[in-house]
């Protein structure tokens, strides 16, 4: 439909606890998913939020096939995500850099635990109910962040652990 504009760091809506979606296979929500859609695409991301578009909805999309924002990660298939829920498998984390098209130019070491279920709904209201791990669980955890009003830094635990992406990887040609 349209590629829209990214809220940035700053902008309060984005610390705003998103409303769960009450109605599926609406032409709305296919908007909303259309737009979410090219957003992504336009910036090479990973994932995108509804409320990174400035809508308050719990709506999610990710998947990676390859992308130069992660060059080495692996497969993550095309998932529209609705009212999601997630549950950690364990107690085991990992560190990992992190970036997000609401924190341009900018990376992380973020901890996010390794193995987790996630359940919601696709556009049509189908449930999806899936187990994951590695980059798939990190992804899925950065995106239902953004339903809960946080943003990747407010996660880090060591600030020095943060900056410019071409000042912590100068030999990378990364764009966020």
């Amino acid at each position: 439909m349209a590629i829209k504009t990214t809220l940035k760091m700053g902008d309060p809506r984005l610390l705003q606890p998103a409303a769960s979606v009450s109605a599926f296979d609406t032409p709305e929500l296919h908007a909303l998913i259309a737009d979410l859609r090219d957003t992504m695409a336009a910036l090479n991301g990973a994932g995108l939020a509804a409320p990174q578009i400035g809508v308050g909805l719990q709506v999610v999309i990710f998947g990676v096939h390859s992308t130069p924002r992660y060059p080495d990660a692996e497969p993550v298939p095309d998932t529209v995500l609705v009212n999601p829920a997630l549950t950690a498998i364990g107690t085991d984390m990992d560190e990992a850099w992190e970036g997000c098209l609401s924190v341009p130019g900018m990376r992380g070491l973020v901890p996010r635990h390794t193995h987790l279920h996630y359940r919601g709904f696709d556009q049509f209201g189908a449930v999806i109910d899936r187990t994951v791990s590695g980059f798939h669980a990190r992804v899925v955890q950065h995106e239902v962040d953004h339903l809960l009003g946080i943003l990747y830094p407010m996660r880090i635990r060591d600030l020095r652990n943060f900056g410019f992406t071409e000042v912590l990887f100068p030999e990378q040609t990364s764009v966020e």
